[in-house]
């Protein structure tokens, strides 16, 4: 059986239309709950957080009429960061977490992610059975046992309290000005009072939500205004994250930005120097520069490549034992102390090298020099399946060939919107450039 329901980061969609529909998530909620309930036994608990969609509250509501009608209690903590929800998940005991978000994606989108009881991302596995209880009938609870729902206001102060435990102790921020863009999303009140304690001077940006403004023109995807005012403020450090927290992009003192590469090819070298890089190895996707894994071959330490996206990341340092590792796009998964990608947590173990070392952000996050990289996304219709077009297929072939000892190709399907991403890499930026847009040509041409 193949997932139908499931992407690669739970489910995902555009607002009031399926699978983003108050009646689905209803649906959901229930499955995920007679799933979650195996026993009967009416002491279970999910926690439900959110980002700042204007859908968020449709979406809540439904996923908690669903729940407790098969008997989950339900504990709403409100706007908080997705990494929030997988750490209150495992410590507060809750058989289950979700989180309201669709990340990076404008307010008109919505999504749901389901984390276990371990605090980690749902398994393939745990996603399936979950849709095939979808496709049957859904036992609900007998009356005296249907659950009960209420607000916490605490959630966000403990991920708070937890994320400033996890720098070494003594480090204080003092001193450092940092900007904090927040893309009006999950963090907008929690990233700035982490680092406020800490001690930073502290220079908002995107933190104030409508409902519909969420990665608009700030946050990890749109990092111009941040690099302008840390700039003219004077800031040390741009800490840019997505609309749910779980990504960030970096900006050192004069504007320039630094990705997830830059960011785990640090902590890579760092952690492998105290001895704490379990088994010399970094986990990335395909998506990670060329550069990075020759930088990490000539420290002697080893990249090992997986599917885009950080659950597949994720599930690879599991099975591993590893213990660093991300996305390109700014996904910093630190197993020893998150159980998912957290760009606060990353940022603040950024700024503890700065502290450590004495050292500007400039010259921490050029690590390695970078192949030229290339990426342009072609969106397609409902139904069309461009890449199992014969003559898409030869173009790209022909361009496999054309790249062949010089570079790297990768077309791929995103997992969370309909887009084919076409990337390549390549010393020769004519070759490159010309190589992706003959295949963009072309799948635009066919994907309707």
């Amino acid at each position: 059986m193949s997932r139908k329901l499931f992407g690669t980061d739970g489910v995902r969609g555009l607002a009031n239309s399926h699978p983003m529909t108050a009646a689905s998530a209803l649906r959901l909620g229930a499955a995920a709950g007679q799933f979650f309930r195996g026993d009967g036994h009416n002491h279970h608990r999910v926690v439900i957080g959110k980002d700042t969609r204007l859908s968020g509250y449709m979406i809540e509501n439904a996923l908690t009429a669903g729940l407790t009608s098969t008997g989950m209690n339900v504990l709403l903590l409100g706007p908080v960061p997705t990494p929030a929800v997988g750490h209150l998940t495992h410590s507060m005991r809750a058989d289950l977490g979700i989180m309201i978000s669709a990340s990076h994606n404008p307010y008109q989108d919505n999504g749901i992610k389901l984390f276990g009881p371990d605090g980690y991302k749902l398994s393939d596995k745990d996603e399936m059975a979950i849709e095939a209880i979808l496709e049957g009938e859904i036992e609900p609870s007998k009356p005296e046992e249907i659950g009960r729902a209420k607000r916490i206001d605490e959630g966000r102060q403990r991920y708070v309290e937890f994320i400033k435990t996890t720098i070494p102790a003594g480090h204080r921020l003092d001193g450092l000005k940092v900007v904090i863009d927040c893309a009006n999303g999950a963090a907008y009140r929690a990233a700035p009072e982490a680092l406020w304690e800490l001690g930073a001077d502290v220079v908002p940006l995107g933190v104030s939500p409508n409902g519909r403004n969420i990665n608009d023109g700030v946050g990890s995807t749109a990092t111009a205004r941040a690099q302008e005012l840390v700039v003219k403020s004077g800031a040390d450090l741009g800490i840019c994250l997505d609309g749910d927290a779980d990504r960030v992009m970096l900006i050192d003192e004069t504007g320039r930005v630094a990705d997830g590469d830059q960011i785990m090819a640090l902590f890579a070298r760092q952690w492998a120097k105290e001895g704490r890089l379990r088994h010399g190895t970094l986990v990335a996707t395909v998506m990670s520069n060329l550069g990075l894994e020759r930088y990490l071959e000539a420290e002697g330490l080893t990249l090992l490549r997986t599917g885009v996206g950080d659950r597949y990341v994720v599930e690879a340092m599991r099975a591993g034992g590893y213990n660093l590792g991300g996305e390109q796009s700014g996904h910093i998964v630190m197993t020893d102390y998150a159980t998912t990608g957290d760009g606060l947590l990353a940022a603040l173990h950024f700024l503890a090298e700065m502290i450590n070392t004495g050292k500007r952000a400039s010259e921490l996050t050029r690590i390695f020099e970078t192949v030229p990289q290339m990426l342009k996304n072609v969106r397609f219709t409902a139904g069309a399946l461009p890449l199992e077009n014969e003559k898409v297929r030869k173009v790209i072939a022909d361009s496999e060939g054309l790249l062949s000892g010089k570079g790297r190709l990768l077309i791929r399907k995103s997992g969370t919107e309909p887009l084919i991403r076409v990337m390549a890499e390549c010393e020769d930026k004519a070759l490159m450039e010309d190589v992706v847009d003959r295949i963009v040509d072309e799948v635009t041409r066919v994907a309707g």
